[in-house]
């Protein structure tokens, strides 16, 4: 059923008939009336959209999670920085993936994605403790741990590997009212 719009026509925009359908959220595949479904944009590739129930209620909300795809994309840029390069300081390395970490989880902070950050420290903090044992192959894990390990992140001087559990998730912030019209209203005189 097609939807009323106003859209001045001093604009010169007009809804295409897609647009004009209702759609509606099924599995992060948007479906319209009378025309085949598509994905939302960005759903394959950055966030996994789901309707499920809300713990402790009956109420059904929509969910975004982080991608696989997203993910492997991280853990792969993680992989590359950590492969090799041993003959560089530990604080090179983490000047390196610490603004991959940062900006991921910048990213993805808006979803639900706590869970999905954690898994991601682990997985950021193992890559280091290997390229760490592998740089030095000799030295005892007593050893690596009182030097690079204080307070059980690695770090080097003042710089320190980035925690994606401390950003802070701020999910579905709607801001509709506070948007502003990209139309003029028309002031309404008393007379």
């Amino acid at each position: 059923m097609p939807r009323n719009w106003h859209v001045p026509c001093s604009l010169g925009k007009r809804p295409s008939e897609k647009d004009l359908h209702q759609r509606h959220l099924v599995g992060g595949i948007l479906h319209s009336e009378g025309a085949p479904a598509q994905q939302c944009a960005g759903a394959t590739r950055r966030f996994r959209i789901q309707r499920q129930r809300q713990r402790g209620s009956n109420k059904r909300f929509v969910y975004t999670w982080p991608s696989k795809k997203a993910l492997a994309s991280v853990k792969a840029k993680v992989r590359a920085l950590t492969r090799g390069g041993t003959n560089q300081p530990l604080a090179v390395l983490l000047r390196r993936l610490n603004p991959v970490l940062r900006g991921w989880a910048n990213y993805f902070r808006h979803g639900v994605s706590k869970d999905t950050f954690d898994y991601l420290n682990a997985f950021s903090w193992r890559r280091v403790i290997c390229w760490l044992r592998h740089k030095h192959r000799h030295a005892s894990w007593k050893l690596l741990r009182r030097r690079y390990l204080p307070g059980w992140r690695p770090t080097e001087g003042e710089i320190s590997l980035f925690n994606p559990c401390t950003m802070a998730v701020t999910r579905y912030r709607y801001r509709g009212a506070q948007v502003p019209s990209p139309w003029p209203r028309a002031e309404m005189s008393v007379a």
